[in-house]
């Protein structure tokens, strides 16, 4: 098995894997990733050790049987779901709702989410985000043989700039948050409250590729430093928790 670090130092590449079959409800993931690799799928990339495969949260929830029906034809049927899976509404205007999920996120309708579902019903968060990037990584390390991280990506809106981004809702085998104060800046000065988001920068890095409409669900980023690597959880470490929030 090839190691990632025969990149170019300083590099790093995104790679799309291209033939993820339609997942459903009880899909395992683990096997439709490896049969779209190398050496199942001649024609599909390697997995090498030091990767990080990001994975979309549709496929997750999909797998996960986060799946559940809803009456197009009731404008309020959204609205419904959407308070089901929140603990808090902070705003709301019209159809849209900003609301803290049981995870801790601060998204628009809960992340429930009607796109590339079945019509008639829609997509919810998985229960725990970490817990199914944890159980993805441990597969793939079992059936290939080889130390990668993972993270589960969703899309997010920002509260004062336009337009969508992806972000991690889970991740394993990565660190979520570098911390680097302490040390010293390119100019050599001290660093006091730079906390970088790394696994937000992956997963907005993989979105590049995987896009909205391109049905591309999976893509590996490869040349994430070593020191990156390691335990991770996007519930510990990126949640900001309303005692340090100054908007709550």
């Amino acid at each position: 098995m090839r190691d990632a670090g025969d990149a170019p130092p300083g590099s790093l590449s995104v790679i799309p894997v291209t033939a993820i079959p339609p997942v459903q409800p009880g899909s395992d993931l683990s096997d439709l990733i490896c049969a779209a690799l190398l050496p199942a799928n001649p024609g599909g990339p390697e997995l090498c050790d030091g990767d990080v495969v990001v994975v979309t949260q549709k496929i997750v929830s999909k797998a996960e049987g986060r799946i559940v029906t809803i009456d197009t034809s009731d404008p309020l049927a959204k609205s419904k779901i959407v308070e089901s899976e929140s603990v808090r509404v902070l705003r709301r205007r019209r159809d849209l709702l900003i609301t803290e999920t049981r995870h801790g996120f601060i998204c628009a309708n809960a992340g429930v989410d009607l796109s590339n579902v079945d019509s008639g019903t829609a997509a919810l968060l998985p229960v725990d985000p970490d817990r199914s990037a944890r159980r993805l990584n441990s597969e793939l390390k079992r059936r290939l043989g080889v130390t990668v991280g993972v993270v589960i990506s969703d899309t997010f809106g920002r509260a004062w700039r336009n337009g969508v981004t992806d972000v991690a809702i889970g991740c394993a085998g990565v660190s979520a948050v570098l911390d680097l104060r302490g040390h010293d800046d390119a100019q050599g000065r001290t660093l006091t409250a730079t906390q970088v988001c790394v696994v937000d920068e992956i997963a907005s890095a993989a979105e590049i590729v995987m896009g909205k409409d391109r049905n591309i669900p999976v893509a590996i980023v490869r040349g994430v430093p070593r020191s990156w690597m390691g335990s991770g959880s996007v519930s510990d470490q990126v949640i900001r928790r309303p005692s340090d929030d100054l908007f709550r």
